[in-house]
């Protein structure tokens, strides 16, 4: 399975081994590459510098080595990062959405990476940029904008950023008239707040030094941040919890909830003294939200066996549960989304039949219609409005051919406003690409969707490439909409495929719950499903095909690379990936673990869930067997995959396994989850993936169709 020629012949980093016993229910794992975790992570996330010299040495060499085997790809590189940003529209601006006497929009300028926000008089006028995220980005490696909200006089602007890449987020509140920042600043923040109802306070989440938002506060401008007041505090680790305000500035949210279970408390803004009011205790597995809607909350809701969610209506004055009334019931097969409500309508973004739909619903009447679309597999993005007396909705439509078109609808009369359509500067003609949706038989009879694009001129004889995407957790649907990277690639005959598998929600909440847990291996198994559905239609074949997923998609990449290393024989790349999954569920210390739990399972308290994970995670699975080439990308200060998960599994990966592919590791040192901060910059890490699958399947030299 060796692949001869494509890589130079050059020595990989040798790790030290420092074996580390751990036994827990009455077994005993032997873990030799413990020792790259660093014992002062938390200091770490906050202050890179202070990472173990030993182990910022190895992963120095490890970036040494990955560039030294990339080396004969490096203007093929420049050419991919070329194009891609070409195809942006480097001054690229929003269509300013409306609210009250302004409308709030963000652009960018020639060359920038990060966005400006400014806002123009609602019917028009001179614009005022309100925040300049390159200019706020200078002189920092890394630099990422949190959440913007705009006091309801519209008078300051509440706004945060994290520049380490650990997603300790500080808040920062600008005064409009003058665009200085107050003295007011508040570190280690969630990175986002709401503002009261007298515009002269906010709440906030902030994050204990295990990185959980574990308490909410209020900040009255003009004090002491130390001096703020505990609004509410969440003891359990295994929520999250997060804060929010309704349109109509009346109610501050707090929502609390793990991946299958919730429970929210309400606060009115104009009373922050107040104590928050429990809507609806948590139970495990009921899950809902709440959306404003006047003198009623609609509440989107698993509740009373609705698997696929339903819709009711609780009292502002008591919403305690046992007065929630139905109001969309509940039907198999369509799963609610979500929920927005205005004065006189209320608006639903739900999936049926793998595709999603926007349903208007008419308070008064009761008279629904659906916003309806042609093509057989697409994307919707639901933008509200800032408003809530409004007849008007944003919606954004796009397909794997079709660019993203923003349009305008107004609820009352049914028009249809196209506002934008995604600009491509270097070109872009739908009629040179096809795309396709696909059924894959799985092996328990399911079948598995793939959505695929590829240009007009590729063969389908088994011949071309093909890089197979996949992700399959936490519900996650990932959407088949336009990415103007990936014709990058199918410019060059490669097949770009999005496996949408179990642990998903692209079929509904079952295709959810029969990804996860026990079921786990499901998802990798419809991945490879995927994978040979290709082949036998004609597509590709195994030894073109190169899989892709990041972070829980780069557990699924581990997975797969054990379970059937042959079938992925272009190679695999997997991007901040979750690979030491048992190791990690053992650790209550880390940021994600508790709250992760109801999703993978509790091995610490479960021996069958240690039995359960152990024997998928990828870590504990390689075996003494050929594997394809590999590469992993990380961050150091990835708060949510650390670092030394892709590092002990790369090692690991070199010890046992039995061919002469390359494993490499490519790791950011200035940043985190997200990667590189700044549009361009990310960019450039996409050119070093997408070159690694054309170098792996022998289209490093092909030129662009």
């Amino acid at each position: 399975m060796t692949r001869t020629g494509i890589f130079p012949q050059i020595n990989a980093p040798q790790t030290d081994e420092r074996p580390v016993e751990d036994t827990r229910h009455g077994i005993t794992r032997v873990d030799e590459f413990a020792w790259l975790r660093a014992e002062n992570w938390q200091e770490v996330f906050r202050d890179p510098t202070t990472l173990d010299p030993a182990i910022r040495d190895h992963l120095n060499a490890e970036n040494v080595y990955q560039t030294a085997l990339m080396a004969d790809t490096e203007e093929l590189q420049k050419r991919l990062f070329n194009e891609m940003k070409g195809r942006i529209k480097e001054d690229d601006s929003s269509v300013p959405m409306k609210d009250g006497p302004y409308a709030y929009g963000s652009s960018y300028k020639k060359g920038g990476q990060q966005p400006r926000f400014f806002r123009i008089p609602r019917d028009g006028g001179e614009e005022q940029i309100i925040l300049d995220g390159d200019a706020e980005a200078e002189g920092k490696a890394y630099f990422h904008l949190g959440g913007l909200d705009h006091s309801s006089d519209h008078k300051r602007l509440l706004w945060a950023f994290d520049d380490m890449g650990s997603e300790f987020y500080k808040l920062h509140v600008r005064d409009l008239a003058t665009g200085e920042d107050l003295p007011d600043q508040i570190g280690d923040t969630g990175g986002s707040g709401v503002w009261n109802a007298g515009n002269d306070g906010f709440f906030y989440t902030r994050l204990d030094q295990n990185h959980r938002p574990s308490k909410v506060f209020f900040h009255a401008l003009g004090t002491d941040a130390a001096e703020d007041r505990l609004v509410f505090e969440e003891t359990n680790p295994g929520f999250f919890m997060s804060v929010g305000g309704s349109r109509r500035k009346d109610w501050i949210f707090i929502n609390i909830n793990d991946h299958e279970t919730s429970e929210y408390r309400l606060l009115s803004m104009a009373d922050p003294l107040a104590e928050p009011m429990l809507v609806a205790a948590r139970e495990t597995g009921i899950q809902y939200d709440l959306e404003e809607g006047g003198d009623v909350f609609f509440v989107l809701t698993n509740a009373d066996g609705a698997k696929d969610f339903k819709i009711m209506t609780a009292p502002v004055s008591d919403p305690r549960r046992e007065n929630w009334k139905e109001l969309v019931p509940h039907e198999p097969g369509r799963l609610i989304l979500s929920v927005l409500g205005f004065q006189d309508f209320m608006v639903r973004l739900e999936r049926k039949e793998g595709l999603p739909r926007i349903v208007i619903h008419d308070r008064k009447t009761g008279e629904e219609h659906l916003i309806s679309f042609e093509e057989e597999a697409y994307s919707l993005g639901l933008g509200g409005s800032y408003e809530y007396d409004t007849d008007v909705i944003r919606f954004s439509y796009s397909s794997m051919t079709t660019p993203t078109q923003l349009f305008d609808y107004n609820m009352r009369t049914r028009e249809r406003v196209l506002l934008k359509t995604q600009e491509v500067p270097s070109g872009h003609d739908p009629d040179h690409y096809v795309t396709r949706r696909l059924m894959a038989p799985a092996h328990d009879g399911e079948l598995v969707p793939i959505s695929l694009i590829y240009h007009r001129d590729t063969p389908l004889d088994g011949s071309a490439p093909c890089l197979l995407y996949g992700y399959g957790s936490y519900g996650i649907t990932i959407p088949a909409s336009f990415n103007t990277n990936c014709l990058s690639l199918a410019d060059r005959g490669l097949v770009y495929a999005i496996a949408h598998v179990r642990g998903g929600k692209d079929k509904g909440y079952a295709w959810y719950e029969d990804g996860k847990r026990a079921k786990k291996t499901n998802t990798f198994l419809d991945f490879i499903a995927a994978a040979h559905h290709l082949v036998a239609e004609r597509y590709t074949s195994y030894e073109r095909i190169v899989a892709e997923g990041g972070s829980a998609g780069g557990m699924l990449m581990g997975a797969i690379a054990n379970m059937a290393p042959e079938v992925f024989g272009g190679g695999i790349i997997a991007e901040v990936p979750f690979v030491d999954v048992l190791t990690t569920m053992l650790d209550d210390t880390l940021p994600l673990t508790p709250p992760e739990w109801p999703e993978w399972g509790n091995p610490i308290a479960s021996e069958a869930d240690y039995k359960t994970i152990s024997a998928y995670s990828p870590y504990d699975n390689i075996e003494a067997k050929d594997y394809p080439p590999i590469l992993a990308v990380a961050g150091l200060t990835d708060p949510r995959v650390t670092y030394w998960e892709p590092a002990k599994w790369v090692a690991k990966l070199r010890k046992l396994k039995t061919d002469h592919n390359p494993v490499l590791f490519k790791i950011n040192m200035d940043a985190g989850h997200a990667g590189a901060s700044g549009r361009f910059s990310r960019l450039e890490e996409i050119a070093y993936t997408y070159a690694f699958a054309l170098k792996v399947t022998d289209k490093a030299s092909a030129e662009p169709a």
